[in-house]
């Protein structure tokens, strides 16, 4: 072997083994990144279990962590790939298991009175936030996110629509975050002036699944009414979720109606709602009936889902900086509260 042949021989040797150090780096890097918002996420479970943090929740509790850590600390740029896997891809699998919660089979028999409830709650919170969005000058794109989630189902709702009107993923994680707030201070109003309100229990608790923000706040607000009461009030809030797959589609459609769209990008096709519905189906009609899963199960189903999209709401939480916040978001929130007061208030008289 001549010399120059051997020379080459060393140096492709030496590449090879430059991208092999190079692959194993960005792999290792990755898995710190998803390891960095687990850890993030167990902090933020630790500190939903305080008292008075025990109101917000694990999701809100997690995202305040993780938006304290960039004002401090910066974004840690160098684990970015897994921090951004957790915000995407953890995202959308969060959105496809949270399907399980959703029983068709109720909604279809018990609820199909409250959809029409449902879809005029939907269509006044997103209506009414948009217009007053408008007139106080606030940011679209935040404003319509807030919309969606008052008027379907927070967190998740926001998480859904997010990537079909391209929002940055700082708008959604504030977005997640002021609905967190708001939602958990009426849900704990509504405990506070239940016992003076002329409603049955069934009536309350129809009353805080068509106006409250998450299902987490429907159960905080309408569990001291009684089993009856929390039953109604989760049923009328599933009929809500159950109307995001269509509000999701309607969105894709106007989007790209009103050329709302960048200019080079395309409206992806939100395949995770798909998976969304094929869950649901598996929980309304196969597990439980077809295959027999005990409730612990289930219970333990319905914890990893929101460890998940804890995960991912730290990945989105440290997007988020303090002082772009203070003149992006004000407005949005006076909107926002606005809607809620007046769908609180509206609700109430129509049942």
């Amino acid at each position: 072997m001549t010399t120059h042949t051997k020379e080459h021989v060393s140096m492709d040797s030496s590449m090879g083994a430059a991208k092999s150090r190079s692959k194993f780096s960005a792999r290792t890097l990755w898995l710190g990144g998803v390891a960095f918002t687990f850890l993030v996420a167990l902090l933020g479970y630790g500190l939903s279990k305080i008292p008075g943090f025990d109101r917000v929740g694990p999701l809100a509790c997690a995202i305040l962590i993780a938006v304290a850590y960039r004002q401090v600390w910066g974004y840690p740029e160098s684990i970015r790939s897994g921090i951004q896997f957790s915000a995407k891809r953890l995202l959308r699998l969060a959105i496809i298991l949270y399907g399980l919660k959703l029983n068709i089979d109720v909604v279809l028999h018990q609820g199909l009175g409250l959809l029409v409830y449902d879809a005029g709650v939907i269509a006044f919170a997103i209506l009414l936030t948009m217009l007053l969005a408008k007139w106080l000058k606030a940011e679209p794109s935040l404003s319509l996110m807030l919309g969606v989630g008052t008027g379907v189902c927070g967190a998740a709702a926001i998480a859904a629509v997010s990537p079909i009107i391209q929002a940055k993923e700082e708008d959604t994680a504030i977005g997640v975050g002021i609905i967190a707030l708001v939602g958990t201070v009426f849900s704990v109003l509504y405990t506070v002036v239940r016992p003076y309100l002329p409603l049955t229990p069934v009536e309350y608790g129809m009353w805080s699944g068509i106006s409250l923000h998450e299902i987490a706040h429907v159960a905080l607000a309408a569990a001291p009414a009684g089993q009856d009461g929390l039953a109604m009030g989760l049923l009328a809030k599933l009929g809500r979720v159950l109307l995001l797959v269509p509000l999701c589609f309607i969105l894709m459609y106007w989007m790209k109606r009103t050329g709302n769209v960048q200019s080079g990008t395309k409206i992806e096709f939100p395949w995770f709602l798909i998976g969304f519905l094929v869950m649901s189906v598996l929980g309304s009609y196969v597990l439980g009936s077809i295959i027999p899963v005990s409730e612990s199960f289930q219970t333990g189903i319905a914890n990893v889902t929101t460890f998940v999209l804890t995960m991912a709401m730290v990945g989105l939480g440290l997007n988020v900086n303090l002082r772009a916040l203070r003149t992006k978001a004000a407005r949005p929130l006076i909107a926002m509260s606005i809607t809620s007061v007046l769908l609180s208030v509206l609700s109430f008289f129509l049942i």
